[in-house]
């Protein structure tokens, strides 16, 4: 009797590529942030949105906002959060923009590298002339050539009483040799009327030794370029830091405190009703209060921390955004880093296509996420398992192919029955709507193998070649190694909806009889 041989060609033809569907651009989604691309149902309905990238659209766009009354410029910012916030929206980045060029800002014995509004800002604040100087071009150079000096109480007559003024030992003693243009516009005074210059160093005006009109007082405020929230005394002199059990203490209102001498050190103190000791690198600073309640003044330590979807983030964490698909980098997915500053929450996208991963690190509780260029395209070219997993130069995978075993040993494909390949570890997304190497990368996962059955006495048929092309762990493998590649193959995207292209090709034949 003749044996019957039949033969199946089984074949994966894995070239099709995903199409992710198109999200939308919302200026504002339902959960407050602004400007992100993410399915119509997640946008604010009573803001716009348009079925594109947000890089493409109109208000979204990010540029610097400039506040011409503060004197501030914010970058990567959007134009309709600018709008609200009362700036003036530009394209260009902060650097081409001539009210955002930084000088160095001189008040008194403080220094600030700040634009020239924000300079004359700060001068009118403290009631003294503008002195901003453009030929010193960085921050360290600007702090450096600020006057140093002890500062302490500046006690003197005017209009027959004995009054003060905290000021640095030298604008003290100018006052009593050369009085500097301007230094009076803290007194509401003439130089005429100014006699006996004394300078106490480490002391406050409100010392009931110095004798003179100025004293404690239950007021408070912040100083511009420090955290804390500060006592003012009966002259409006700044004094220590705000602390309720010391408010009447006479010992607290005699002598200058440094912040570690004071209530709260250490800590944040955010919201507490009783010390201003705040620290902006702890997650707090000074703030009129609103909608809280302290003992003695109107301003607290504001809680910088941030509060997202039920969790409590710290002032100035970042972290990697849990977005859809892209715990399995499917098609459409999108790597996001999110910031938390100053009590809100801002993300920020990778690179698309996921040319950019997000990597995040903690210490301590404290997260920190940065975006990172997915170095993927070498991988397939790696044939030694120690470059694939070189991560200081790519980001890459050592895998089982599928494939079968060859005789080439002068690799460490080799493993067994298997043999290995190099592929990304974070799958690319493609363009696929424009012409690329995208098909090109796919084909490499693209096999077909023959297999041959026979027919034996009892009927049955069995294969007798390839027989593993026939196993379900065949084809897992070489869709795994497929998928790999990038958005090839039949994979779902990042909402859940499968491709159209079919996975496993058999075509039947007989060649025998």
């Amino acid at each position: 009797m003749r044996n019957i041989v039949l033969t199946l060609m089984l074949g994966i033809f894995l070239l099709g590529l995903v199409n992710a569907e198109t999200s939308f651009c919302c200026e504002k989604l339902k959960n407050g942030a602004w400007c992100l691309n993410a399915p119509e149902a997640d946008c604010n309905p009573q803001f716009r949105k348009a079925p594109t990238s947000c890089d493409s659209t109109s208000y979204c766009r990010l540029g610097t906002c400039v506040n011409p009354q503060e004197g501030t410029c914010l970058e990567n910012t959007p134009q309709r959060v600018c709008d609200d916030n009362g700036g003036f929206w530009k394209i260009e980045p902060a650097d081409e923009i001539s009210q955002c060029q930084l000088g160095c800002c001189l008040v008194g014995d403080q220094a600030a590298f700040v634009t020239q509004t924000r300079c004359k800002r700060l001068s009118s604040f403290y009631g003294l002339e503008t002195n901003f100087r453009t030929d010193i071009g960085s921050e360290f150079e600007c702090i450096a050539s600020a006057s140093s000096g002890v500062k302490g109480a500046c006690v003197f007559e005017s209009e027959f009483e004995k009054t003060c003024k905290m000021l640095t030992k030298k604008v003290c003693q100018d006052m009593e040799i050369n009085t500097p243009k301007g230094i009076f516009d803290l007194f509401d005074t003439t130089p005429e009327n100014i006699t006996e210059v004394k300078f106490y160093e480490g002391k406050l005006c409100s010392d009931e030794s110095l004798g003179t009109n100025c004293g404690p007082s239950r007021k408070t405020t912040c100083v511009e370029g420090k955290d804390e929230v500060y006592f003012l005394d009966t002259c409006g002199n700044v004094a220590n830091i705000y602390d309720s059990t010391k408010a009447i203490n006479p010992n607290y209102w005699a002598e200058l405190k440094n912040k570690d001498e004071s209530c709260g050190y250490g800590r944040s103190n955010a919201n507490s009703v009783s010390c201003g000791n705040c620290d902006y690198y702890l997650g707090s600073t000074c703030k009129k209060k609103s909608g809280s309640n302290v003992y003695l003044g109107d301003y607290i330590c504001k809680d910088l921390s941030c509060k997202y979807e039920g969790k409590t983030y710290q002032h100035g964490e970042t972290w990697c955004a849990d977005s859809a698909g892209i715990d399995k980098n499917l098609p459409g997915s999108r790597y996001f880093r999110l910031v938390c500053y100053n009590g809100e929450v801002t993300i920020e996208p990778c690179a698309d296509y996921r040319a950019e991963i997000c990597v995040q690190s903690e210490v301590n509780n404290f997260k920190a996420a940065a975006c990172k260029v997915n170095a993927w395209q070498d991988c397939v070219a790696q044939e030694k398992e120690d470059d694939c997993k070189d991560i200081e130069q790519r980001d890459c995978q050592w895998i089982n192919s599928g494939k079968d075993d060859t005789e080439d040993k002068d690799n460490d494909r080799d493993k067994g029955e298997a043999i290995y390949v190099c592929v990304p570890k974070y799958a690319p997304g493609f363009n696929f709507w424009e012409a690329g190497d995208a098909q090109a990368l796919c084909d490499i996962a693209s096999e077909k193998c023959l297999v041959t059955y026979e027919k034996g006495i009892g009927g049955t048929w069995e294969a007798k070649e390839n027989k593993e092309c026939t196993e379900q762990s065949w084809r897992d493998e070489k869709t795994r190694f497929c998928q790999s590649l990038g958005d090839c193959g039949n994979k779902f995207n990042y909402i859940g909806e499968n491709g159209s292209i079919k996975e496993l090709f058999v075509k039947k034949g007989n060649f025998g009889g």
